[in-house]
């Protein structure tokens, strides 16, 4: 993990040089005598020069080299690039830096080795044209925990582009292979070998006495006695060579008892929990999304094995959560599982919001201990929306009227008679407006009540989320009751409304199907109203004349 952290420190401060010259290698852990291929690329296309390699020949012997030069292109934009392939073999075990290399103006950042130190090899078996070695990182591990199965195919001699490896196959654990073989050269008992390297991770799914079972290789040898076993068409003829890696046990512990109960089973090397916010939580206002991103990162088990995280309860803010990306990362050590959970919380209201901590439960497998990692709480404040409290609609003041009577008895008999024929001509109006439709409206300057019911109905048919919210305010503006009221009273509207919100504030762009919407506007039940005496149905105008 330190390793790791520099590495990165190191690869941010020298990004303006690592973009046009950098320097890679296949492996970082090998044995002595092994080899290691090192890349070096420049994509600065006004570099014509050589990389200086004298500061290699101190730690490394130079096998071979070649050079490659690329065109590419990225969009519109062409780009060349040159690399050139060493392949390297350490002088010594232990600890090999390989050293800054230089191309004009630029340089490359030092790559550290790993070279274990091994006796000479032994016996007429490993002598063969052809054998294998199998070995683990580790005999016993727990449970659905990670061990690592590295298998080196040796051989001294050429061999046809035919050879096989049967599948490693295991009933009782989970097998997951660590990237594709690698292939470099190793020189035993002053004979030069070839090595072809294949890793897989295991995940036992029981306890007990387990074993990894071997793996037969077979492949055709050349004949170096014949000249034409080259030839594209030429016959194939050779010794066929077959070989199998030995059996392996390996010891799986229990889950331990002091492991809680009720937490999901994380036995793992290393484990990290981060949370980012989009945009940030001191920003907030009632009705704005807030984008929670959690990301959980565990080192020695792959992204399927890691358990939902806790989702956000908490009054006052409305939650659409995305669906979860898994990711797994795959290196000579092992696997690196990711698992990213991303939520939208929408506030309906200002003020305090306290989020809890969120605490992960993990069973530490180097130091063999329980280890919580927790999240802290956080309490989110919220402002009041000044767009929101501008769409509120201004009350009108009550306007009275005060009659002053006057000294006069004539004035006050032409006011109660102007006052009687007002009151006569308003219940004629009153009666004339008994006789209409209940919908009637009157006269407005803006689109028609039908002419917003059919654009609400063309955009929830088409799944456009944008214009069905657009047209499903201005068609709630001209409505009796606010639309809170209506999905108050009408369950099926609120569900649909919460889908519609769903797609608003859902990063991930989900596709929303508008009939529930439309189905539920058009089934909307109208409001209750106090009725009058029971009369005869035949005396009632119809509600809806058509």
């Amino acid at each position: 993990m330190k390793r790791f952290v520099m590495l990165l420190l190191l690869l941010l401060a020298g990004q303006a040089h690592a973009e046009a010259f950098f320097a890679s290698v296949d492996r970082t852990r090998l044995s002595e005598g092994e080899t290691v291929v090192l890349t070096l690329e420049s994509t600065d296309p006004t570099r014509f020069g050589r990389p200086d390699l004298s500061p290699l020949e101190t730690n490394f012997e130079i096998l071979g080299s070649r050079q490659v030069n690329r065109l590419s292109s990225i969009g519109d934009t062409p780009r060349a690039s040159t690399r050139w392939i060493l392949t390297l073999q350490p002088r010594q075990s232990g600890e090999v830096v390989i050293p800054p290399i230089r191309l004009d103006d630029a340089e490359t950042l030092p790559i550290t080795l790993q070279v274990e130190a091994r006796g000479t090899p032994a016996g007429g078996e490993q002598l063969a044209p052809v054998f294998i070695d199998a070995s683990l990182d580790q005999d016993s591990i727990y449970v659905q925990a990670q061990t690592v199965l590295t298998l080196r195919i040796y051989h001294s001699v050429s061999m046809y582009d035919d050879s096989s490896l049967t599948p490693l196959q295991m009933s009782d654990a989970r097998i997951e292979q660590l990237g594709e073989p690698r292939t470099y050269e190793k020189n035993i008992s002053g004979v030069r070998h070839g090595v072809i390297e294949l890793q897989y991770a295991i995940y036992p799914q029981r306890s007990g006495e387990l074993v990894i079972p071997g793996q037969m290789f077979s492949a055709t040898l050349v004949d170096r006695s014949r000249g034409n076993d080259f030839l594209p068409f030429g016959p194939r003829t050779g010794k066929v060579s077959r070989v199998k890696s030995p059996n392996i046990p390996l010891h799986v512990k229990p889950k331990p008892a002091s492991y809680p109960a009720n937490a999901p089973w994380l036995p793992a090397r290393a484990l990290g929990l981060a949370e980012t916010w989009n945009p940030q939580p001191e920003q907030s206002q009632v009705g704005e999304s807030l984008t929670r991103r959690l990301i959980l990162k565990v080192d020695g088990l792959s992204s399927a094995q890691l358990p939902p995280l806790p989702a956000t309860q908490v009054d006052g803010l409305r939650r659409y959560p995305d669906q979860p990306q898994l990711s797994d990362q795959k290196s000579e050590t092992g696997m690196i599982g990711t698992r990213e959970e991303r939520e939208a919380l929408v506030p309906n209201r200002s003020g305090s919001f306290d989020l809890p901590a969120l605490e992960v439960v993990w069973w530490n497998t180097r130091t063999d201990s329980l280890e919580r990692t927790t999240l802290s709480a956080r309490t989110l404040q919220v402002a009041e929306n000044p767009q929101l409290q501008n769409d509120e609609p201004p009350t009108t003041p009550m306007v009275t009227t005060e009659v002053v009577e006057g000294p006069q008895l004539w004035p006050w008999q032409l006011a109660c008679a102007l006052l009687g024929l007002t009151t006569l001509i308003g219940f004629g109006l009153w009666w004339h407006a008994r006789r209409q439709p209940a919908i009637q409206r009157a006269a407005q300057s803006g689109p028609s009540p039908r002419t917003l019911l059919d654009d609400l109905k063309r955009a929830c048919l088409a799944g456009d989320a944008q214009a069905t919210r657009h047209a499903l305010d201005a068609w709630a503006r001209q409505q009796p009751e606010t639309l809170a009221d209506m999905a108050a009273r009408y369950v099926p509207l609120s569900d649909a409304l919460d889908g519609l919100n769903g797609a608003l504030y859902s990063e991930s762009g989900q596709l929303w199907q508008g009939e529930e919407l439309w189905k539920a506007i058009r089934s909307l039940p109208n409001t209750q109203e106090p009725s009058a005496a029971p009369q005869e149905s035949s005396t009632l105008p119809p509600l809806y004349p058509r």
